[in-house]
């Protein structure tokens, strides 16, 4: 699938959102740039999660509360330590994954063990600033969920 603008990522991040619920675990990758973070926020609009929702690259997460709260995290300086697994584990995520939808930038090879069941969202942008936006889902119900969107 092709986006044309930021603000159509958003937009998909809205969509996406209404097949999520509490428990999930959403992985986005790819470059910077690739439209991640705006991803992050059309899913946060579509949760109905108060506040701006900016990337956690210095602060690693972020907890925003709602309807359903959302859990943005953000693994891209944890990926130079000796073990970043056992720094992930140190942010406790999986403490709040069940009551909230936990979305993580950055995150393959790091985060899967959180849930046996999550969504890979890999996003690219290409030269003419064209975002393009893949699902993979790992098992549980993701791909009739997604047939829904």
């Amino acid at each position: 699938m092709k986006l044309k603008t930021v603000e159509d990522t958003r937009e998909f991040g809205r969509r996406l959102a209404g097949v999520l619920r509490p428990g999930d675990l959403v992985l986005l990758t790819g470059p910077l740039g690739a439209g991640k973070t705006a991803l992050a926020q059309g899913i946060g609009a579509g949760l109905g999660v108060q506040g701006p929702i900016t990337s956690p690259t210095f602060v690693i997460a972020r907890v925003h509360r709602g309807p359903v709260p959302l859990v943005h995290a953000d693994a891209y300086r944890l990926g130079d330590r000796p073990d970043p697994r056992a720094e992930i584990d140190d942010l406790d995520l999986d403490a709040s994954a069940d009551g909230a939808v936990t979305v993580v930038e950055w995150g393959v090879g790091l985060v899967e063990q959180l849930n046996d069941e999550y969504l890979q969202v890999r996003l690219d942008r290409l030269d003419d600033d064209t975002r393009t936006v893949e699902l993979l889902p790992h098992g549980g119900d993701w791909a009739h969920r997604l047939e829904t969107m």
